[in-house]
């Protein structure tokens, strides 16, 4: 695909994304920027939610994944909407009635100091390696189309890259992030239905020929409940996709400052309940492109890539349809991951200012205003840092990488919440900090070894339970004896 295409269509697609985050940031205070003034719209939230919540892994690394895992990764998915419920009905009532800004906010009132510093920062590195880690595939996949033909390095990508993503949410903040990946959510699932449609139609296939070519390959297996020792097996996909959820989701900045920027909690379950479903469906629709993707391939005797991940890019902009596939593939590219990236960016501010320096409260608007652009053009400058080092050191699918990233980082968020959901007594928090390192450590070692110590058994995504559970036991062993809560 010609090079000086492709930064066309990402030109016009930035034009347009630029003008609406004009439009929708007037105005904006730091309230605005932190919750959107809490007066945005459920069903536009709802939008947005869909557009951050499928960043530019799943847009590319999803329908790669089918020629290895073929549709299992639906067994998750459906974990992923049970987790939607319960955020929706636990912890969107509490974190309304609380009025927090930061939802580790909460860690300070229920425990003290310690643990909620320990939340912030262990969100800032999850959060921080997630998003770099995403933005890293549009890095190569840009990098393979524009900056290699250009003979331009990777650290030049990745400069610009996040250039643009702090470009257009510097000022808006979260009031600017619903509309803009309103916007993307749109531009994405027209971009999926799109290629589904092409593809099929140079196979030849109407879509009910479709749904029985898909239905009838061996790549649309589903379910598997027959080895407890495979990753795909039904009940760890499933817990994992429901802890995942409610942990990189329910408690994770990025996500819930989209929540907590409606009017009220109902709105917010609305939303909720809304993205959760239709999250399911659009993931649906991008293993169907996966696997039709591998069975033109094979019809095609196309040579499969080194990468799965780089099997959508590969036929997409190779030149095997007619060019509007490569221009949606783009397209639907940069709107998932920047979807993605833009909010990682303003939730990394949000956090970083609220709860690590707690300039909220100690500064005028204007001071705060100050504190917060600084605190955005450091982040930035950091998360392109990041991209460099993953580009060295990258060896395994990434959406594989960024849950094996979450279930490390987001477990003792995890586990702290829980705790401190359900069960009320007091503990020292000094020593929670610890709590938090060790769990982490107990879980690389059991992975390490479970094949040897469990007959085979090896650790997937479930690895996150036993994360916050480790994280649980460890915050037991610190109870105050003479106290309750």
């Amino acid at each position: 695909m010609n090079p000086f295409l492709v930064i066309l269509t990402i030109a016009i697609y930035f034009i347009v994304l630029f003008g609406i985050s004009y439009l929708s940031s007037r105005n904006a205070d730091s309230d605005g920027f932190f919750v959107g003034n809490r007066k945005s719209p459920w069903f536009l939230v709802a939008i947005a939610m869909i557009g951050s919540s499928i960043s530019g892994v799943t847009f590319v690394s999803v329908p790669g994944m089918v020629g290895v895992s073929s549709f299992s990764y639906l067994q998750m998915v459906l974990g992923f909407v049970v987790g939607q419920f319960i955020i929706a009905f636990v912890l969107i009532p509490l974190f309304y009635k609380m009025n927090v800004v930061s939802i580790y906010e909460y860690l300070e009132n229920r425990f003290g100091m310690s643990s909620y510093k320990t939340g912030a920062w262990f969100f800032f590195i999850s959060k921080m390696l997630g998003a770099s880690v995403r933005l890293f595939l549009v890095c190569i996949t840009l990098q393979l189309l524009v900056f290699e033909p250009l003979n331009l390095p990777f650290i030049l990508n990745a400069a610009i890259t996040v250039l643009l993503v702090w470009l257009y949410t510097f000022k808006g903040g979260v009031k600017t992030l619903i509309w803009t990946d309103a916007f993307k959510t749109f531009c994405l699932v027209i971009s999926v239905v799109l290629c589904i449609y092409y593809i099929a139609s140079d196979l030849d296939l109407t879509l009910k020929g479709m749904l029985t070519t898909i239905h009838e390959s061996s790549l649309s297996k589903t379910f598997f409940f027959d080895d407890v020792n495979d990753k795909r097996y039904f009940f760890k996909q499933f817990l994992a996709g429901i802890f995942t959820m409610i942990a990189t989701t329910g408690l994770d900045q990025d996500m819930m400052q989209r929540n907590l920027s409606c009017k009220n909690h109902k709105d917010s379950q609305k939303n909720m309940i809304t993205s959760g479903i239709s999250q399911f469906f659009i993931i649906a629709l991008f293993l169907m492109l996966g696997a039709l993707l591998f069975i033109y391939a094979e019809k095609m005797q196309i040579e499969l890539p080194e990468s799965s991940d780089q099997l959508f890019p590969l036929i997409a902009t190779g030149g095997y349809f007619p060019i509007i596939v490569g221009v949606l593939f783009i397209i639907g590219l940069i709107s998932a991951a920047y979807a993605a990236a833009g909010s990682a960016l303003t939730a990394l501010t949000t956090s970083f200012t609220v709860d690590i320096l707690q300039s909220r409260d100690r500064k005028s608007e204007k001071e705060l205003t100050k504190t917060r652009k600084k605190v955005h053009l450091g982040i930035a400058i950091l998360m392109a840092f990041v991209i460099v080092i993953i580009n060295a050191l990258n060896n395994t699918s990434v959406i594989d990488a960024v849950y094996i990233l979450a279930s490390y980082t987001y477990g003792p968020i995890l586990g702290l919440f829980a705790f401190g959901i359900f069960c009320k007594k007091a503990v020292h928090d000094k020593y929670i900090p610890l709590v938090a390192i060790i769990a982490p450590i107990l879980c690389y070692v059991l992975q390490t070894n479970s094949e040897k110590w469990f007959n085979g058994y090896a650790f997937s995504y479930e690895l996150l339970i036993f994360n916050a559970l480790f994280t649980c036991i460890g915050l037991a062993c610190l109870i105050k004896r003479d106290k309750l809560n």
